[in-house]
């Protein structure tokens, strides 16, 4: 080396770079790299990659990607494609259910066929709680929470307000009901019966009439109706917050049981569902803005509070007692729209 000149070092350099390079190119297009295997995440319930990047959900996951659970547990949850009849023309009338802890209100536009839309709704408005501990306080809320109505186009005689079943005997209702009077509008209350009668007019479909029940379930009572020989039929068992009196949830589960069971097997195929419980579930299963949401099986569900729970284990009573494989969520149905499809056009 000592001998060779500045060009022949620099020669000899290039030749042994490049046997390197080429060298190395071989051995890796023969040996390609192991790629890192995507780990589970135990806590989070999802599979991560070693730089906490979320690893894409299995087809199962995606939404509509695949079928979920049924309600019953032994099978894919099956699409709901019903789409219900839109009124012609019409007009629009609002409803208010009263509660002891504020008001859900809904607008539709309802025609002579008895045809619906909901235009609007608003859940858990409270007008007790916020600072209106006095009847005058009630009474001013009242006048703003009605001329919003008014506002949307309600007219004044088209406004009807329906004190729910389980909130009659509270001090608040009864106060607002007091209010209302007051301002010359008329309080309708119902009893658990017909709260599941008037449930059952506005979700049960007129083409699903023959083959399905309906479930309301609320926190003071659940209600379970059906039609039988084209009459309604309702029964009345725990609400979602049966926790509060200490009932135990065997005790509840058994009540339920012996109620769903009253309904006809023909109608076991489909439940329509509403209610807060159901709501919540719903939402973690929704696609887009569907009206109908067919709910994962009572199983799918972890809920981490006390009326939840309570929740679920009356889902659960109610699928294992009709083996009913389709609960259906019905977004838009109250039972106070129930109410409005009993009045005169």
């Amino acid at each position: 080396m000592q001998r060779l000149t500045v060009a022949g070092r620099l020669i000899i350099t290039v030749v042994v770079l490049g046997a390197l390079y080429f060298g190395f190119r071989y051995f890796a297009e023969t040996h390609p790299p192991l790629t890192p295997v995507a780990t589970a995440s135990v806590a989070g319930g999802s599979a991560t990659s070693p730089g906490n990047e979320t690893a894409p959900a299995s087809a199962a996951d995606q939404p509509g990607g695949g079928p979920a659970p049924s309600a019953a547990g032994g099978g894919p949850r099956p699409a709901f494609a019903y789409e219900a009849p839109a009124p012609v023309g019409g007009h629009l009338k609002g409803v208010v259910e009263l509660g002891a802890s504020g008001f859900n209100s809904f607008i539709v536009r309802l025609d002579g066929q008895k045809n619906w839309k909901l235009e609007k709704a608003e859940f858990g408005n409270s007008l007790v709680m916020e600072n209106m501990a006095s009847d005058a306080d009630v009474r001013q809320g009242l006048k703003a929470y009605i001329g919003k109505m008014l506002d949307y186009g309600v007219g004044g005689r088209d406004i009807h307000f329906v004190v729910s079943s389980g909130a009659l005997k509270a001090s608040g209702t009864q106060k607002i009901v007091q209010a209302l009077k007051s301002l010359h509008y008329v309080v309708n209350t119902v009893t658990p019966e017909r709260e599941g009668v008037l449930g059952l007019r506005a979700v049960l479909p007129a083409a699903y009439a023959g083959k399905a029940f309906v479930v309301d379930m609320g926190s003071s009572n659940t209600k379970i109706s059906w039609l039988a020989g084209g009459q309604p039929k309702s029964v009345e068992t725990y609400g979602a917050k049966y926790f509060e009196q200490s009932t135990t949830d065997d005790v509840v589960a058994n009540d339920v049981k012996a109620k769903a069971q009253r309904v006809p097997a023909g109608l076991h195929a489909t439940c329509f569902i509403i209610g807060g419980i159901p709501f919540e579930l719903a939402k973690k299963v929704r696609q887009g803005k569907e009206r109908f949401t067919v709910l994962d099986a009572p199983s799918a569900y972890q809920l981490d509070n006390a009326k939840g729970k309570a929740g679920v284990n009356i889902y659960r009573a109610v699928a294992e007692a009709t083996g009913c494989q389709q609960f259906v969520f019905d977004w838009d149905a109250n039972f106070t729209i129930g109410y409005l499809l009993t009045l005169p056009n």
